[in-house]
């Protein structure tokens, strides 16, 4: 049987294992339809945490808090595992990224302007993100005193101190910081954990998938501890800041509308029509590696992009053009700056552009590992982490529409190299060769790879 030989691929000789297993398992758990399960555990979070919450009156208000703590167990040990996974999620990413580039020659005529033109977007969506986020403020709509009592403002309490649990209960009732001391029983740095000997790098990966079952309970008692502590005016305020993200998102959209317009003279209605196809699918895979096939038959057939140019930048652009990601990023660490009460300087916003830039370089193209990256992002403007728990409940939704705007992103990206980067050969010349190329690896029996 022909095929492609495992030990010649960079990623498997590093990774033999996980990365496959993880695509995998999320894109299994994608068929399942796991965001409609965390929808649900978000909407029943809200209406117990209300029936459980010291207003209703249903009650005592100490035992109300306690049995939030509990509720709340399996998302504190969700958030320690998106800690753990981030260092070995984005060492293989990167790994792959540059494995990612087989035509040396394609990336000497390409290469480098695609990265430059790449970064140069980042750039764009960070500024309208941090511009946006700074503006409106969704932060001011939530109770700072509230959450911060709730969720702690040092590290985060569901990994490294019971200050949050201690925080949101009355005084004297530990029972209440159990579910926070279990916890930390899970190392936040696996690699460091795998060092001395802590566990194995299999059950690591095993971990991962665990986690991501694990979403829609953690969501139901992240939600409903929440609501209990903060209220319904907490969750109404979050509202502005998907609100903001969206917002940024349309400005992007729109931005790109305009690059396209500029270089091939089509208008924003039919571009948005030719490409409609591949943006549903991917606002419903929330992965664009999962759509990059369509994407690329997407280009060629409906938008007039070489092969050439599509083969070589969307898969590029499905690992390191994550526009959509980097501008909810920037939204959420500010957002949550705000919420902490964190005063981000200029040299401190400097530092988050540069850190969501290099993050999105590195961020994997598959469902929810976002937010995993957000994790390190937040660390490194001193925003606690456990800020994560406040806005992972409407994150599928922020997820499956910053992927639609990334998968954009690529598309367009294509359509300006291909402009940028003359050819001797046209598109239909191209297709016409690859199609020939294609019949005679069929007639051969080699093995032909089809988008």
């Amino acid at each position: 049987m022909a095929g492609k030989n495992v030990a010649s691929d960079p990623v498997s000789l590093i990774h033999p294992r996980s990365l496959k297993n993880l695509s995998y398992h999320l894109q299994s758990l994608v068929r399942g339809r796991l965001w409609l399960k965390i929808l649900i555990g978000m909407m029943l979070g809200i209406i117990t945490g209300l029936a459980l919450g010291p207003s209703a009156g249903l009650v005592d208000t100490q035992l109300s808090y306690i049995i939030g703590e509990w509720l709340a167990l399996p998302g504190y040990i969700f958030l320690a595992l998106l800690q753990m996974i981030v260092i070995p999620l984005v060492f293989a990413s990167i790994i792959r990224g540059i494995a990612a580039g087989e035509d040396m020659q394609q990336l000497k005529q390409v290469g480098l302007r695609t990265v430059a033109y790449f970064i140069a977007t980042t750039v764009f969506a960070i500024l309208v993100g941090l511009g946006l986020a700074l503006l409106i403020s969704p932060g001011s709509y939530i109770s700072s005193e509230m959450v911060q009592q709730t969720l702690g403002t040092g590290a985060p309490a569901a990994v490294n101190s019971t200050a949050g649990a201690q925080g949101s209960a009355p005084a004297g009732l530990d029972v209440a910081s159990v579910p926070a001391m279990i916890t930390t029983i899970l190392p936040t740095n696996p690699l460091g954990a795998l060092a001395t000997g802590q566990m194995l790098q299999e059950v690591s990966m095993t971990i991962v998938r665990w986690s991501m079952l694990l979403a829609p309970l953690a969501v139901f008692g992240l939600i409903c501890k929440f609501t209990i502590n903060l209220g319904i005016d907490a969750l109404l305020g979050m509202l502005v800041y998907v609100g903001t993200v969206l917002l940024g998102l349309l400005v992007l959209l729109a931005a790109y509308m305009l690059i396209v317009f500029a270089v091939s003279g089509k208008g924003p209605l039919g571009f948005m029509s030719s490409i409609r196809d591949v943006l549903l699918l991917a606002f419903s895979t929330s992965s664009s590696a999962a759509v990059m096939p369509l994407s690329i038959k997407t280009a060629e057939e409906k938008v007039g992009v070489r092969p050439s140019i599509s083969q070589f930048v969307i898969p590029l652009g499905a690992t390191i053009n994550m526009n959509g990601t980097a501008l909810y990023q920037s939204v959420a660490t500010v957002f949550l700056a705000q919420v902490f009460g964190v005063e981000l300087g200029f040299w401190a916003l400097v530092l988050l552009m540069i850190t969501v830039v290099g993050a999105s370089i590195g961020t994997p193209s598959t469902p929810g590992v976002g937010i995993v990256i957000l994790a390190m992002i937040l660390g490194s403007v001193g925003v606690p982490t456990a800020g994560i728990a406040l806005i992972i409940g409407v994150d599928r939704i922020l997820d499956m529409s910053r992927t639609a705007v990334n998968v954009t992103g690529d598309i367009v990206t294509c359509v300006v190299m291909d402009k940028w980067v003359g050819g001797k050969k046209s598109a239909r010349q191209e297709l016409a060769e690859a199609e020939k190329d294609e019949r005679q690896r069929r007639e051969l029996g080699e093995d032909v790879i089809v988008n």
